[in-house]
């Protein structure tokens, strides 16, 4: 008879599989247990807790509980932190986890102790997964974890990302003639970040043995889909497709990255923060995100299975052309990439600009941008 294990390890490791096992059941709102040496954490999605299940989960070491918060949700609740913290529970309190982790208002209520490598893992997980990061965690006893809960070791959550970007591969392409690019292939990666899957768009014939057009493209729904004056993403993506079109072709990575790598659901809050006045990056940090969590690493990666190794990069973020010289692109040259001025994203685009260091010219911005109608 064979060995079953034996052969899921042509795969991939069995620290990938339970990493990907605990991404579902986290984004899914179920406990997932955080293994290291001896020691091992209950954690939960924070937007997952109610009464009941902070009282059920209570039960599994009583008084221990705490929330795991993000150094920049820490500050939006008035401390001057640079690294993530703890809030103990003594008492299960499903409402004030709800506070102290999304709460626009909130302040901290209770002394914040540093994190352990266990509720570090768990914020990365929260990471990874996309949503709140924000995280409800129970030290307990292995013997306390039921069969039917998923564990992953903690050291696998972090070597997570890095594993990704070595298992990419493509898995589909096909033809695919666009409104401004007749002559487009569709390459579809599989990895890079969790169970999600990158697409790069192949414009024209570029000669690969030249510096090729680039452009990594974050993807953003609402304004590549609907044309969302929040934002410059639709035009930025239509516009560096059509340039390419018109020269000697490229390569659009879009990557699926929404809202700064926070996610659609954490997009919308920060939308409606930015609704009620906040600035762009100012509602994140009250989401407890940082200015980017986005990485291009794989980006890289993707490119260079693409037969990629010397680009022009089409963009207006200093991180992009950076990330692509560490992972050893050699990068000759970068351009800006133009979307229109509204009333509604002047703001957003001047915040990219002074807080993030994009190259945004608002006369260069006039100049170039597409026509309505």
């Amino acid at each position: 008879m064979g060995d079953f294990g034996q052969i899921l390890g042509l795969f991939d490791t069995a620290g990938e599989r339970a990493v990907d096992r605990a991404i579902a059941e986290y984004r899914a709102g179920r406990p997932v247990a955080i293994l290291e040496g001896g020691e091992a954490l209950v954690a939960l999605n924070v937007e997952a807790l109610d009464a009941r299940v902070a009282a059920a989960l209570d039960t599994l070491a009583p008084g221990r509980a705490r929330l795991a918060l993000p150094a920049a949700r820490l500050r939006r609740l008035g401390l001057d932190r640079t690294q993530p913290g703890i809030v103990a529970f003594p008492v299960p309190d499903a409402a004030r986890a709800e506070t102290l982790a999304l709460k626009i208002d909130a302040r901290i209520d209770a002394p914040v102790a540093p994190v352990v490598p266990l509720d570090e893992a768990a914020l990365e997980l929260a990471r990874v997964t996309m949503v709140t990061p924000a995280v409800y965690v129970i030290p307990v006893e292995k013997s306390a974890l039921g069969a039917g809960i998923a564990t992953v070791d903690a050291a696998d959550i972090r070597d997570y990302r890095a594993s990704q970007v070595k298992a990419m591969k493509i898995v589909g392409r096909a033809p695919v003639p666009l409104e401004f690019a007749a002559e487009t292939e569709f390459v579809v990666f599989r990895g890079g970040e969790g169970l999600r899957d990158q697409v790069a768009i192949i414009v024209g014939k570029p000669d690969l043995s030249k510096p090729v057009a680039i452009r990594m493209h974050s993807a953003c729904l609402t304004g590549d889909l609907f044309g969302s004056l929040k934002c410059d993403c639709g035009d930025q993506l239509r516009g560096t497709v059509q340039k390419m079109a018109e020269s000697d072709g490229g390569i659009l990575l879009y990557l699926d990255q929404e809202g700064r790598g926070n996610g659609i659901s954490n997009k919308m809050r920060a939308y409606k923060l930015q609704s009620q006045g906040w600035d762009t990056y100012d509602a994140d940090e009250v989401l407890g995100f940082g200015l980017d969590q986005r990485r291009f690493d794989f980006a890289a990666v993707m490119l260079r299975q693409l037969g990629v190794s010397t680009v022009r990069v089409m963009t207006n973020n200093p991180e992009k052309i950076g990330a692509l010289k560490a992972a050893g692109l050699e990068v000759v040259a970068d351009q800006r990439a133009f979307g229109r001025q509204t009333a509604e994203n002047i703001r957003y685009l001047a915040s990219k600009r002074d807080r993030a260091g994009h190259f945004i010219d608002f006369d260069a911005m006039v100049a170039h941008a597409p026509v309505n109608g």
